[in-house]
């Protein structure tokens, strides 16, 4: 399963090759985890919009509290690539075994708080009583399983810095593809399936909203444990044992924190804006909750090649400043923009051509079928514009700039997404598909911004 870590900057080998080794296997990881979630998705909208609201209204909280160490997790990748790049793999195993330590330091005490705030979340959301009572339950059970998630999160993020896509690809698509058959019998009743002309009795819990967060958490746990037995056996430069250190050391964490707390704000800017985003949302009703939620789960895999090249952008960006080559960081950065934006090209203009029939794949409510379906086209509009974004925005993490991201995020997200979205349905009352208007330019603004900031080269002079 596990590849051998190792540099993989190489003036022999051509830039789209060693991109696109480095890529598929994450965006192969990125389809199946986004089928998954998909289906998920689609068995929870079966329950209806109530259901589905909870859902998505207890997601983005909880992923502002996740980004408290995945931030970390940012800084120790980028500081374990320039590592790899430089080859020297004792302080990258070192890094690696702080970087487990530092997830049990900050994931536990995150963990109780989301379970001791699991009702007030979503009352702070402005959700209704009866959304309210369905993501109690579930914010509770997924409490549960913070802390392997973000372990694993963590340990997908470093295996990327060593170089290795395909550990984490099959770890990812395993748990993701056991939630699916744990969904399908902790979600609903005890039924009947007929197939080839027979029927058969199929067992169910039937526990609703909360049997999809106990799926989730019992498949998390699992994949964390298997990642971290992987880990310790790995064939290769990556080498943990209990028996090493896993010490924080005073000079890895400030270099570790001088990358991670822009970090950390930006995730905070792009959390804290996604919560008034999400409650502006709220105040329009459940259809409008449910419509943004399967709008946005659809969106997510015309997104999938964006998230694989920013990947790669930031391993290469970081093994190639490590091995002191600017010239070929440069290099991988602009063929990985000119793929992923011909990839994302073809992708955005079949996410409009079938807009409705994507999300009546999630859900058999015809309100939210048009309605999502109208949201969905105008996300498509700015898909390309989001990639170039995000694969500047990877390279620039990879080495070390977390600064401009992070400035970027606050005046683009907050001046333009979240101002614009409540001026425009809190003042003047135009509705769901003004806040996607609102976020189409906040992205086009992205790009520009991003772009600029890399072509100033100042990335170029941060040393870790």
């Amino acid at each position: 399963m596990a590849t051998t870590a190792r540099s993989i900057v190489n003036d022999n080998v051509s830039p789209s090759k060693v991109i696109l080794t480095l890529a598929w296997p994450v965006f192969i990881e990125q389809i199946l985890t986004t089928l998954v979630q998909s289906v998920d998705t689609a068995m929870v909208g079966s329950l209806g919009a109530s259901a589905t609201a909870s859902v998505s209204i207890s997601v983005t909280p909880m992923m502002l509290i996740n980004g408290i160490v995945m931030s970390f997790g940012i800084g120790f990748t980028a500081l374990i690539a320039r590592c790899v790049g430089a080859q020297d793999y004792e302080r990258a195993n070192s890094l690696t075994r702080q970087a487990m330590s530092t997830v049990l330091l900050l994931g536990i005490p995150l963990a109780v708080i989301c379970y001791v705030l699991s009702r007030a979340i979503p009352r702070w959301m402005g959700a209704k009583p009866d959304v309210v009572a369905l993501a109690t339950g579930y914010n509770k059970i997924m409490a549960l399983s913070m802390v392997f998630r973000t372990m694993t999160m963590v340990l997908t993020a470093i295996y990327r810095g060593y170089g290795d896509t395909k550990t984490p690809m099959f770890i990812n698509t395993g748990i993701n593809r056991a939630n699916v058959v744990g969904n399908y019998i902790l979600i609903y009743e005890p039924h009947q399936v007929s197939l080839l002309g027979r029927t058969f009795d199929v067992w169910g819990a039937g526990w609703g909203v909360n049997g999809a967060a106990a799926s989730s958490t019992i498949t998390a746990i699992a994949g964390s444990i298997l990642l971290i037995i992987i880990t310790l056996n790995y064939p290769g430069r990556l080498r943990i044992s209990f028996k090493d250190s896993f010490r924080l050391q005073k000079k890895d964490m400030a270099d570790v924190t001088k990358i991670s707390l822009p970090a950390m704000f930006e995730r905070f800017t792009m959390g804290g804006a996604s919560i008034v985003i999400a409650s502006t949302v709220a105040s329009l009703g459940t259809i409008a909750i449910a419509s943004n939620s399967l709008a946005s789960t659809a969106e997510s895999f015309c997104y999938m090649p964006g998230f694989a090249f920013s990947a790669a952008a930031t391993t290469l960006m970081g093994q190639s400043l490590g091995a002191k080559r600017v010239d070929m960081a440069r290099k991988y950065v602009s063929t990985a923009i000119k793929l992923a934006s011909g990839i994302m090209l073809v992708m955005s203009v079949c996410m409009f051509l079938f807009a409705n029939p994507i999300i009546k794949l999630f859900t058999p409510d015809a309100q939210v079928i048009e309605m999502g379906g109208v949201l969905l086209k105008l996300l498509a509009l700015i898909q390309v514009p989001y990639i170039i974004s995000m694969v500047h925005s990877g390279a620039l993490r990879g080495a070390g700039d977390t600064k401009g991201p992070f400035y970027i995020t606050l005046l683009s997200m907050w001046g333009v997404r979240v101002l614009g979205a409540t001026i425009c349905v809190r003042l003047l009352g135009l509705g769901i598909y003004s806040v996607i208007v609102c976020m189409d330019i906040d992205n086009v603004l992205r790009m520009f911004l991003f772009r600029h900031r890399f072509n100033r080269g100042e990335w170029k002079m941060h040393h870790m």
